[in-house]
């Protein structure tokens, strides 16, 4: 708990730094936060080297595991159908589309934006930050209370990047491969599911 709440202290730092002081605008457009998300897969990737088991962790895995993204995605969906009538001002085809983005936020909300307008897509971009804060404030909890996959299923598309470094101290190296191929799925399906739901 104590690092998913240094990693959002250091998100809202970023925020009051941003708001405050205009030149830090070129250190964002530079690109910057792309080479320390490279890094940190780097260092993941070093870590999964060394741990020869890991790579054949799907082969311990049961079958049924593969069916997570589509745990993920039914669990969103559903969810979204049912808080949808107490939403005004969205339809409900805005709603799932808003659900679709699987904290895939860059992605979604572009798309959305196109669409369905920029006020929207700003609700999409706001919803799925939130979701991975969410993930990162509760990783321990999920893990404990639930299990190693309700983390994973948590993160959805940022299982494959930003969150595999919580997800592989919280549940745990063996599950890394199962996260990769998690978020991979849900990336590949954001794209349709948002456009589906706002056209």
């Amino acid at each position: 708990m104590k690092g998913s709440l240094i990693i959002v202290a250091f998100f809202i730092v970023g925020i009051i730094l941003g708001l405050n002081f205009e030149s830090l605008k070129e250190i964002a457009d530079s690109g910057l936060s792309s080479y320390v998300l490279y890094a940190l897969m780097f260092f993941v990737g070093i870590s999964i080297g060394c741990d020869k088991k890991t790579l054949n962790s799907l082969r311990n895995q049961d079958l049924r595991v593969i069916l997570l993204p589509i745990a993920t995605i039914i669990g969103s969906l559903g969810a979204a159908l049912l808080v949808s009538p107490f939403i005004t001002g969205l339809s409900i085809g805005e709603t799932l589309a808003v659900a679709s983005g699987f904290g895939y936020y860059s992605l979604s909300s572009i798309i959305i934006t196109e669409y369905s307008g920029a006020e929207i897509g700003t609700i999409a971009l706001m919803a799925n930050i939130i979701r991975e804060i969410m993930a990162l404030l509760l990783a321990p909890f999920m893990v404990r209370f639930f299990s190693p996959l309700a983390l994973i299923s948590a993160s959805g598309a940022t299982s494959l990047d930003t969150l595999l470094p919580i997800i592989t101290r919280f549940s745990g190296k063996e599950y890394v491969v199962i996260s990769i191929f998690h978020g991979l799925v849900m990336e590949l399906t954001v794209p349709i599911l948002v456009t589906l739901f706002v056209s």
